[in-house]
């Protein structure tokens, strides 16, 4: 096989033998799917008499909901966020099931009347145990809008209608990003391989493992290792060598930095500082992964590095890497000295302090933001465009479909008006909510309406990418600088505007990429969306209690200066949610970033980010024999350096180099290892660490027994945040 036949473009494709691409292999002559990763994992058969929604599918899915998302929320406010993951319960659920099914009673309740059921329907089997793990799923994220600073009451209105208002989104874009089969959602992938290897007899390869035995070990290796990061030498979450040869030098520690420089020669030796961010490397495509690397090289070894030494932005007077706000001579902002008491901006305050300074990496970073947005509309457009015409004209047609969407046919489908309802009732509470309460949120009623059409709009191009990429763009920044421009001065409206038009979009693409796993799975489709409507209200109640919890039981969580030293809870993302705030809201776009701003040239990241993905097209279109032109995914490129902060460097390196491993020299070389192990070693290192991680805590965290030695260090880099301007004087830093 040619290199381009072996990784599929992120691009709807007609395929037939004579442009040259070869079907997945088939012995039994049955159909498949046209995109191998999906023809090597998913099953294509289906057993309709399998119960799914039964009395065990209740409880152990409402169980596992609870818990991921306490654990979740428990984990958020960590240095290095620990993300437990579904795969998780997705194990842990397998012998209670088996044990439930052992000892419940097999009697039939109410027989022969409408509402029969039983407590034991029969074997534990895999449509329960997938419908399980997408009550998981619900738990698996972070619930965004917990960050603002609202009563208990109205901060759960907004989590609960931020939680279901993705329904809406979700069953709007179904045909689109559900039934085509070039819509693959690879990180489904993983958890359907799981599901094959609990549930599926396999006879052992001759010298060789079962993906069961394969797990078991992994997992085994994975749970016990976690214990050196995560506690006896935490310095392996960001191995920075160069900064132990230059122990005395800045500008080396800001090179070799994982955590607070460029991570040059730096690795994280742990899995949680590999996926906390970008997900599972093992999962993504390798020409996603490709296009991050390629991204990631290009602005933070180059880009960055010249805007550094070249002086813009006056950035040798910041840290190389931060997130903080400053004054013009690197010393930390003072916000509350320009907030009035209702929480306004006072301007004569302001201009009395002088402007406010961001680090050239985090003005950049957001110019990132700018290209990647701009970029994934364009890139969607030329190269997808055509294709979802074809799927808007022939929405009432069913054809060309493949054998997935052909097996689920069997069932009763969601009707469109279920997903209608559950959108207008929460548009409707939620304007209510910000009209009766908008001494506490701010934002008036149009703000609601244009933040829904913003992730109306943008749902169908992000889902797009994610389905194809397994990486997602962010409308964090564009809704910010929107309702800044709109109404500045309020912080708390923008955050909430930010909430309703980018955290919507990101639950209706969890949503979808739900309703495909269970596409994958056959799973009755009125099951899936009882359990993610039950799942996404268990979930924002647990979120919101774990939070009070813990603001309330740890002294000065997420007080960086007044943690003791060596903390974990230093609070990463939400120090960014904090600083957007004050950028985006308190001040305002214009005094930052528009006519009245410092950093006005930053909007030119606009036009480079729709420009980019037009040069591709011209490209492809040019030379549509050079397969690999179609490969270059501008949205992923251009954004591979979206989550940097709060992700760091060796967040980056890692990932990368695991990605390359798996993607490109297993799957090319080692095809046969690759179909049978790599989604499975995925989701057992995934439950390792997170089973590990939590019993640390439980076992030695809570009770405050740490260890104070070299590798106690998570970097080893405490010089790589100083400036390299003259004159300027920091605690701890030396003096040019």
């Amino acid at each position: 096989m040619s290199s381009h036949e072996e990784i599929k473009a992120p691009l709807i494709q007609k395929q037939s033998r004579a442009s040259g691409s070869v079907e997945p292999e088939n012995p039994t002559g049955i159909e498949n799917s046209q995109i191998e990763q999906v023809a090597l994992t998913v099953p294509i058969s289906d057993d309709p008499s399998l119960p799914s929604f039964t009395f065990r599918t209740w409880i152990l899915g409402s169980l596992a909901c609870v818990l991921l998302s306490f654990l979740n929320q428990f984990f958020w406010y960590r240095r290095e966020p620990l993300t437990v993951t579904s795969i998780s319960a997705q194990i842990a659920v397998v012998p209670l099931g088996h044990l439930m099914a052992s000892t419940l009673t097999e009697r039939v309740f109410f027989k022969g009347r409408k509402w029969e059921f039983t407590l034991n329907p029969g074997p534990f089997n895999v449509k329960e145990h997938v419908l399980i793990t997408i009550f998981a799923n619900s738990g698996a994220g972070n619930v965004y809008a917990i960050h603002l600073n609202l009563t208990f009451l109205v901060a759960l209105v907004v989590v609960l209608t931020t939680q279901v208002i993705g329904f809406g989104w979700a069953g709007l874009f179904r045909q689109y990003l559900v039934e085509p089969a070039a819509m693959w959602w690879p990180q489904n992938l993983v958890q359907v391989s799981l599901f094959r290897a609990l549930h599926e007899k396999e006879e052992r390869p001759k010298g060789g493992l079962t993906r069961n035995q394969f797990f078991l070990i992994a997992f085994i290796c994975s749970f016990a290792y976690y214990v050196f990061p995560g506690y006896l030498f935490p310095m392996l979450t960001s191995f920075s060598w160069i900064c132990w040869i230059f122990p005395t030098s800045v500008i080396a520690q800001q090179l070799g930095s994982g955590l607070h420089g460029l991570g040059i020669g730096a690795l994280g030796f742990d899995w949680s500082s590999v996926s906390s961010y970008l997900g599972s490397p093992l999962a993504s495509p390798w020409f996603a992964t490709a296009n991050i690397a390629a991204g990631f090289a290009l602005f933070m070894y180059v880009i960055y590095p010249l805007a550094y030494w070249l002086n813009i932005y006056k950035a040798k007077t910041f840290p190389i890497f931060s997130d903080g706000l400053f004054t013009s001579t690197g010393q930390s902002y003072n916000v509350s000295a320009i907030i009035d008491p209702n929480f306004h901006i006072d301007i004569e305050a302001y201009d009395r302090k002088g402007p406010l300074y961001i680090s050239t990496f985090f003005s950049i970073s957001y110019g990132v933001n700018f290209a990647c947005l701009a970029a994934t509309v364009v890139h969607v457009f030329l190269f997808h465009g055509s294709e979802i015409w074809q799927l808007s004209k022939s929405a009432l047609q069913e054809k060309k479909m493949d054998v997935h969407t052909k097996l689920m046919r069997k069932y009763k489908q969601v009707p469109q008006w279920w997903f209608m309802c559950i959108l207008l009732v929460n548009i409707v509470a939620t304007i209510f909510a910000c009209q009766y309460y908008n001494d506490q949120l701010q934002l008036p009623w149009w703000g609601i309406l244009l933040a829904c059409s913003l992730a109306l709009f943008f749902t169908l191009p992000v889902g797009v990418i994610t389905a194809t990429t397994n990486q997602t763009p962010s409308l964090n920044v564009i809704t910010e600088y929107i309702i800044g421009y709109l109404y500045p001065g309020y912080p708390v409206a923008n955050v909430c505007f930010k909430v309703y038009g980018n955290i919507s979009m990101k639950q209706g693409i969890t949503f979808l990429q739900d309703f495909k796993l269970g596409h994958y799975m056959k799973i009755p489709p009125r099951a899936m969306f009882m359990a993610q409507v039950v799942g996404a209200i268990l979930t924002a109640f647990v979120h919101l209690g774990t939070a009070w919890w813990l603001m309330d039981s740890i002294p000065n969580i997420c007080d960086r200066e007044l943690l003791p030293a060596g903390s974990p809870w230093t609070c990463p993302s939400d120090h960014v949610f904090y600083d957007a705030s004050v950028i985006w809201g308190l001040i305002g776009p214009r005094r930052i970033f528009g006519d009245l701003g410092y950093y006005s040239a930053i909007n030119w990241f606009f036009l480079a980010g729709a420009i980019a993905p037009f040069l591709v097209w011209l490209a492809h279109k040019a030379s549509p024999d050079k397969h690999w032109i179609g490969l270059i995914t501008m949205p992923v490129l251009l954004g591979a350096t979206r989550d940097m902060p709060p992700a760091t460097a060796v967040n980056y390196t890692s990932w990368i180099l695991i990605g390359f491993a798996s993607g490109f020299i297993a799957y090319r070389y080692y095809r046969d290892w690759w179909s049978r192990h790599n989604y499975v070693l995925s989701g057992a290192l995934d439950a390792g660490l997170a089973f590990m991680g939590v019993m640390l805590y439980l076992c030695l965290g809570m009770e405050h027994l740490s260890l104070n030695w070299w590798g106690s260090d998570s970097d080893g880099c405490p010089l790589a945040s100083c400036p390299t301007a003259q004159g300027i004087v920091v605690k701890g830093c030396p003096i040019l």
